[in-house]
């Protein structure tokens, strides 16, 4: 049996107010896997995001990374996670090389190790000689390569991406999809993420959540989900578990 990275049991969560963003959502992610969670907006999917990444406490439930809970053992759960927002930044008046370098000095073993995860941002990026000028400079596509090369650069053992290529013209994003599915296979690194792109979930996720209303309503992978319901594509399949509304 493969190994279990993420573990949600009935989690809810609700905010001062009353409103109810989860309402008993389960699911889990095994080792290795590349994982999808979508979903309208307003289903929950930020919001379950940022509970495994222990920015956020869930009201009940559980969830645990590699078996730690993330509200009890949240310092254990960061040494084994990398996140990265949808709306991410970065500090402007550092280089792209300043800012790398800066991230990798909490991570790296020593000098050598740290050059080495800089170098391998540095390409992940496809930034060129543009590393080297403030990150004030960049454009919202060079900052999201910069911040997703931070995020994989020190080989997290589960990377939670909340809309990975967000910003990203199709070139850059199809190359950081690609960048994605090599570290989950190669290197080993689990991945959580969300996306509005069913193109993208569909090109790299190996199973799919499909989350409405603070629930999973429908699980597995892309082949699966489209068998089941019918449908050409994940969009199709999202629309008829979604109930979204013929033009």
């Amino acid at each position: 049996m493969p190994t279990l990275v993420v573990e949600v049991n009935d989690l809810q969560k609700v905010y001062p107010g009353g409103k109810k963003a989860l309402k008993g959502l389960s699911f889990t992610v095994r080792e290795r896997e590349i994982y999808g969670l979508i979903g309208p907006n307003g289903a929950g999917k930020t919001t379950t995001l940022r509970i495994l990444a222990t920015i956020l406490e869930p009201t009940s439930g559980t969830a645990r990374i590699y078996g730690y809970d993330v509200k009890s053992e949240p310092e254990k759960v960061r040494r084994l996670i990398a996140y990265l927002p949808e709306e991410a930044g970065a500090y402007k008046y550092l280089t792209g090389l300043e800012f790398l370098d800066f991230i990798a000095s909490f991570y790296a073993e020593d000098e050598q190790a740290k050059r080495k995860m800089i170098q391998e941002a540095w390409k992940i990026s496809g930034l060129g000689i543009r590393i080297k000028d403030k990150i004030k400079t960049y454009s919202k596509g060079m900052l999201r390569r910069l911040l997703i090369a931070k995020t994989l650069m020190i080989h997290p053992k589960l990377a939670i991406l909340d809309e990975p290529t967000s910003g990203l013209d199709v070139i850059n994003s199809t190359r950081i999809r690609r960048i994605i599915k090599k570290y989950a296979k190669e290197y080993g690194v689990t991945v959580l993420l969300s996306s509005h792109n069913m193109l993208e979930v569909e090109y790299l996720c190996d199973r799919v959540g499909i989350i409405h209303e603070g629930r999973v309503v429908a699980e597995g992978s892309p082949a699966e989900l489209k068998k089941k319901y019918e449908a050409e594509n994940l969009e199709d399949v999202f629309t008829k578990i979604v109930g979204g509304e013929e033009i």
